[in-house]
């Protein structure tokens, strides 16, 4: 205030164009860090825990500087969690499958799920400059926060099998977020980008000397058809969970409510969601009506105070609508009209509560226009192919156990319960496959103990 009040009475102007004013810290508690009180925390303390990258992306990017913060070294290393930890992990897993499939040269995109990646790369790089430029430190970096979210449980989560596979275009479009990504954090997080830039790339002596990203050419279209295709998926995962069905159950259908773009959008990445649900197919319906039964019930909380000891009536009013009639009239923005002892009353959609219930034989999942509905009935193929899958999960954990480098081949033999070995000989090709097993046998024998839907199955590997 000082400053501003001598320049402008001195020269009548502001004495800086950009100003930050910076909030106290505070302990966990709400009260003013001091030493008088006993409750300041030693810098250097929570930079030796934590790191200095750490310290620096907490107060960057957890709030406005201004705000003020309640400091807490636990605070920081969720911080280290929620960031730092994923973009090393995924970082790591390049490392790893490139040094497996010695990698040299890299290709551009191949694919869909290629070409967002690269999209969402851009659109972040347009969005920190444009954040940094404003001085605004904290939306830029929980931006590069998004996208190494994005880019860690999307893209490399539904690319796994192309980094075992050597795919060089999936090589090369990690390595471009990658080193991208490195290049943003470099005023963030100076030494994690450093290290990730130096190993990844090289070509300058420091991430630091390099120019910061210009954003590229975005495909806006595939973003926003890759936004109804995760928001599908993940009303069809709280499906699955409602159900208590696992992800590795394969399930014969998923029918979800879509139109116009939204159903080119998923037509165009139809492949995608159905693994992603594990579903056989995808069928549509253009109106979520079409996957179920619609039940309305009186909201006590809104009509008890306009209704009074009239309640009884109004909620007898209400069940005998047609809740049908209501769920179109209520979309329409319109109300809809109840006689309570002779008198009419128009109630809204804050008057009513308007649940579905879903056919028989599915669970469905909804969140405003958008549903998805799971066939819950499992025949026997799909019974095995389920059991199949968690043969291979007990096999791979079993192969952790052992200490195995993910490259390593393996002789494998599997005994104990009859249904699971049925299931094993059934699909005896995916689950050498998947476990990198050269040979694989049947038969009581040693080995590790897994427990599968209460069944018991031995495992017994060795290095081929």
């Amino acid at each position: 205030y000082s400053l501003i009040a001598v320049s402008t009475l001195l020269f009548d102007k502001a004495p800086y164009r950009t100003v930050l004013c910076l909030g106290h810290i505070a302990d966990p508690e709400g009260k003013k860090m001091s030493k008088s009180l006993g409750n300041i925390v030693v810098p250097w303390e929570v930079i030796d825990r934590h790191g200095a990258d750490a310290f620096r992306w907490y107060y960057l990017t957890s709030k406005q500087p201004w705000d003020g913060y309640l400091f807490s070294t636990e605070a920081v290393g969720e911080s280290v969690r929620q960031f730092l930890l994923q973009l090393w992990n995924t970082y790591g897993f390049y490392v790893l499958y490139a040094n497996v499939n010695d990698v040299g040269e890299r290709a551009g995109p191949a694919n869909e799920l290629d070409r967002w990646a690269l999209s969402r790369l851009h659109a972040t790089a347009a969005e920190v400059r444009d954040r940094l430029d404003s001085y605004d430190a904290t939306r830029a970096g929980q931006a590069i926060s998004a996208f190494v979210d994005d880019l860690s449980n999307w893209y490399v989560r539904r690319s796994r099998r192309r980094f075992w596979d050597g795919d060089l275009a999936a090589f090369g479009t990690l390595h471009t977020c990658l080193v991208t990504v490195a290049k943003m954090l470099a005023p963030f997080c100076p030494f994690l980008a450093d290290e990730i830039y130096d190993n990844l790339d090289g070509s300058e002596p420091s991430v630091h000397l390099c120019d910061f990203p210009e954003p590229g050419e975005r495909d806006e279209p595939l973003e926003a058809a890759m936004a109804v295709a995760r928001e599908t998926v993940a009303l069809g995962m709280s499906a699955r969970m409602q159900a208590k069905l696992k992800v590795r159950q394969p399930l014969r259908a998923a029918v979800v409510v879509a139109s116009g773009h939204e159903r080119e959008a998923l037509e165009r990445l139809e492949d995608l969601v159905r693994e992603e649900l594990n579903v056989k197919e995808l069928r549509y319906v253009a109106q979520a009506d079409e996957l179920g039964a619609h039940e309305v019930k009186p909201n006590y909380r809104a009509l008890g105070p306009r209704f009074g000891k009239q309640m009884p009536q109004v909620a007898a009013a209400v069940a005998a609508l047609d809740p049908a009639h209501v769920a179109q009239a209520l979309r329409d923005g319109a109300h809809v009209g109840v006689s309570v002892d002779g008198h009419d009353h128009e109630l809204g959609p804050e008057d009513l509560q308007l649940a579905m219930k879903p056919l028989e034989g599915y669970q469905l999942e909804r969140e405003g226009s958008h549903a998805v509905a799971l066939e819950l009935e499992l025949d026997d193929e799909l019974r095995q192919e389920g059991l199949a899958r968690e043969i291979v999960h007990a096999v791979q954990n079993a192969r952790r156990s052992a200490g195995l480098d993910v490259e390593d081949r393996i002789e494998l033999r599997l005994g104990g319960d009859g249904e699971l070995l049925a299931a094993a000989r059934e699909h005896e090709g995916y689950l050498a496959g998947e476990t990198l097993a050269r040979s694989v046998a049947y038969g009581d024998g040693d080995g590790s103990a897994a427990s599968i839907e209460g069944r018991e199955l031995r495992i017994a590997l060795t290095r081929a």
